[in-house]
């Protein structure tokens, strides 16, 4: 039974360290989704190649993230399998069962633990201060500045060519009116315009960084040219002012 105590021990900091590196990495920037992708991929070993990860590895601190979770990882991956081989070897007639039921229990309570939403902002909160309390990491919380756990989200949107957006410059999309906001524009020819401004054109094969209502965003990602797509944009204008009132009510 010792060796089954020593797994969910194994399991429950292995949770407790991708959580704290998750809250770090939203520390330098990375959203939350993002940053307990990668907290989890390192830590696991897994390695997934993806643009996030090139992210992570041009950043000094979220490097250094990475580095320990890997070495962490590893030791914790090790261990977790001797505690499992020697748990359900060593064992004398029926003794298997008992130590497989504590096991999937512990394991239930354990992901129960994980999965709440309410210790997960406590939690949260808590590694958040304790980090900026005694660590140096000199970067902003910026999914917190800009409420991305709400409904607001940062996506990239690819241009297709028969995409409402193709072709046009941003003064006639009137994005803003939308409550949409250009944050970028990563070019096909691999050149970045940070902060585009009106005069800026957008191209197939663009890909913008916007900011807005979930809702806007995924709408506009579909809307076609045509029509259709200026009645769609003059309904999303039409919400937005809706939205404004309200919001001026409060």
């Amino acid at each position: 039974m010792a060796a089954i105590i020593s797994l969910l021990v194994v399991v429950a900091l292995s949770l407790l360290i991708t959580r704290i590196a998750t809250v770090a990495l939203t520390l330098t920037g990375l959203s939350r989704e993002v940053a307990r992708f990668q907290a989890r991929s390192a830590f696991s070993g897994v390695g997934f190649t993806t643009k996030e990860s090139e992210q992570v590895m041009q950043h000094p601190v979220r490097r250094r993230i990475v580095l320990l979770l890997i070495l962490l990882g590893n030791a914790g991956v090790v261990t977790a399998l001797a505690s499992l081989i020697i748990s359900f070897t060593n064992f004398e007639g029926g003794q298997w069962l008992p130590r497989l039921i504590a096991l999937l229990g512990g394991l239930i309570v354990l992901w129960a633990i994980a999965a709440s939403k309410l210790i997960d902002r406590w939690l949260s909160r808590l590694i958040g201060w304790a980090l900026k309390r005694w660590t140096h990491l000199d970067v902003r919380d910026y999914a917190a500045l800009l409420n991305l756990s709400g409904e607001y989200r940062v996506v990239e949107l690819q241009v297709k060519p028969g995409d409402w957006l193709a072709n046009r410059r941003l003064s006639e999309l009137k994005l803003r009116d939308e409550g949409v906001l250009v944050l970028g524009i990563h070019k096909a020819d691999g050149t970045y315009i940070g902060a585009p401004r009106g005069h800026t054109e957008i191209h197939p094969d663009d890909m913008l960084v916007l900011y807005g209502r979930s809702s806007v965003l995924s709408e506009l990602d579909a809307r076609r040219r045509g029509r259709a797509g200026d009645r769609a944009h003059a309904a999303a204008v039409k919400a937005q002012k809706e939205i404004l009132r309200e919001e001026g009510e409060d």
